[in-house]
Order: structure tokens, then C-alpha cells, then sequence
């Protein structure tokens, strides 16, 4: 492990003022970049502990949406009962992300800022329609979070900028959300495919409104499915249009042969995986519970 620094301010600003001094790291949980830092992947003079930053440990969940702080840790958000009911994808990335250890330190927002291919928290984040918003020396931005990831343990994140919080819009009746992962077993605990998907359903319950859906694991970054969602826009729910809605998401998938899975097996799985989701989504958004082992 290289020497580093250590800053632990406790106000954005000061933030941003450590960080635009230059190879900096913002730090949330530490539980990637620490590993990262002791394998050299990164040489960071600074690392700045960003959990003391009130600004990033918000969830502020109300009529107009949620907005869920960068730096909250994963048990505060499975653990919000408003988040477990009208966004439920989230939770279910939260409750799989590593043990009860990792999750009392790790967050969605460093989940998604390592910008791996396989995380768990992305597709969740995509399929619900999370906004990054980013702050830097120049001011806020926002970035779609389908837009975030720009390459293997690539984000968007300029020299100085640090991700505060996500946005999601308010969630409508008859709506409901599901993430689901496969890992070949329990001591390999990264997804071979992963899949998310929100899905609004018709005041009947027997047709879609709208769909989204997004795939982890099969290509460098997150993938948002526009296909496979707009798909079933209009669609009645069925095997049929949920089967064609699965095809369309194989479609866009670029996945690889490694350790975890060839390509053609990890194909397989984003069909599958994608009708399951959508069955599971489908069913929360009618009020009904899933039968669902999390982390499978």
C-alpha cells in the first residue's frame, strides 16, 4: 500500500477544495477503492472521506420522488420502508452487495461511481430512472444514469467532480420494479448476468403503460434495453409479449467468455433472467409478493 493522505471534511465545498488540488479520490465506503489503491490501480496522493458530507447521506423520499445521497449505506436503504415499497430494485441491489460488514460501509453512489460492468446497484438505478447529480469546480451537472458508466472502471466524473446524490421520479400507481442476479455460486459473489426493470401497469393491471430495463455483466458498461422496454408500451401481459421483450434484451447484450461464464451461456441468461424480472416487477406492481432467494 503507497502512502497517501487523509481529509475527512465535513462540508461539500471543502470537499471540492481538496479534490480540485489534484490526484484526489473521493472515498464513501472504501471497500473497492482500498483494495484498488493496495493493488495499484490507483495512486491517489489524497483520499477524501466523503461520509461525514450531509449533503451525500440524505434520502428525501416524498411526492416528488427520491433523492438518495451518494454516500448512504446500503443497510439505510433497504432498511427505508418507503424505498423497499415504491422502488423496490433498489433494495434488492442493496440486500445482495456484499455482507452485513460491506453494506454498513459500501453505497450506491460508490457502487456506481467504480463503474463496474457487473455491479448490482446500476441496472437498478437505470430501470428506475436515476439521475446522477454531480458536483465540481464548475457547478452541478446531471447525467442519465444509463449515461454514467462510460467504460470498465470508467465514469463520466471529470478532475475535482464528485457524485452528491441520485434523483428518481416520483413512482405512479400500479407500479413496481425488480432486481435479479445470477452467480454461479456463493463465494463467487459478482453477477454472471444481472438484470433490472420498473414497469407501470394499466388501472386493469392487464397491460403495460410503460417498461424500463437494464442488464449488467454482458458488455463494459450497464446497459440500458430501450428496445426490449418500449416493446411492451401498450402490450397486454402475457408470456408472449414478455418472451418477445426477453429476445430484444439478448439483442443488445455484448457479453464476453471469462472465468464466470462463456458469452453464449450469459445470452441465455439475459433471456431468462429478463422474463423472470418482469414477471416479478409485474406481480409487485398488482400487490402481490415474490417468491425470490436475493442474490439468485
Amino acid at each position: 500500500m503507497r502512502d497517501f493522505e487523509y481529509e475527512a471534511p465535513t462540508s461539500l465545498g471543502a470537499a471540492l477544495a481538496v479534490l480540485a488540488k489534484g490526484n484526489a479520490r473521493a472515498l464513501a465506503g472504501g471497500t473497492d477503492l482500498i483494495d484498488q489503491v493496495r493493488l495499484g490501480r490507483h495512486s491517489p496522493d489524497v483520499i477524501v472521506d466523503v461520509k461525514k458530507l450531509p449533503e451525500l447521506n440524505g434520502i428525501q423520499h416524498d411526492t416528488s420522488g427520491l433523492r438518495l445521497g451518494a454516500a448512504v449505506p446500503l443497510y439505510k436503504v433497504y432498511g427505508h420502508c418507503g424505498i423497499c415499497s415504491d422502488y423496490s430494485a433498489l433494495a434488492d441491489s442493496a440486500r445482495i452487495i456484499g455482507g452485513i460488514q460491506i453494506q454498513s460501509r459500501a453505497s450506491i453512489g460508490g457502487n456506481i461511481c467504480n463503474a463496474g460492468p457487473a455491479a448490482d446497484s446500476t441496472p437498478s438505478v437505470i430501470a428506475l430512472g436515476g439521475v446522477c447529480v454531480i458536483a465540481g469546480p464548475n457547478g452541478t451537472r446531471e447525467v442519465p444514469a444509463e449515461a454514467f458508466c462510460v467504460g470498465p472502471g470508467k465514469s463520466v466524473l471529470q478532475a475535482g467532480e464528485i457524485l452528491v446524490e441520485i434523483k428518481f421520479p416520483a413512482r405512479v400507481a400500479h407500479s413496481g420494479s425488480h432486481y435479479r442476479r445470477f452467480i454461479p455460486r456463493n463465494e463467487m459473489d459478482i453477477a454472471v448476468v444481472g438484470v433490472g426493470a420498473s414497469v407501470v401497469l394499466a388501472d386493469c393491471r392487464q397491460k403495460f403503460v410503460s417498461a424500463r430495463l437494464a442488464l449488467g455483466a454482458v458488455g463494459p458498461t450497464p446497459i440500458l434495453a430501450q428496445a426490449a422496454g418500449d416493446s411492451l408500451a401498450g402490450q397486454p401481459v402475457n408470456e408472449v409479449t414478455i418472451a418477445k421483450a426477453g429476445e430484444l434484451a439478448r439483442s443488445v447484450a455484448k457479453p464476453i467468455d471469462d472465468m464466470r461464464g462463456t458469452a453464449e451461456y450469459r445470452l441465455h441468461l439475459v433471456g431468462v433472467l429478463t422474463q423472470r424480472v418482469l414477471n416479478a416487477a409485474v406481480a409487485r406492481a398488482r400487490g402481490e409478493k415474490i417468491d425470490n432467494v436475493p442474490g439468485h
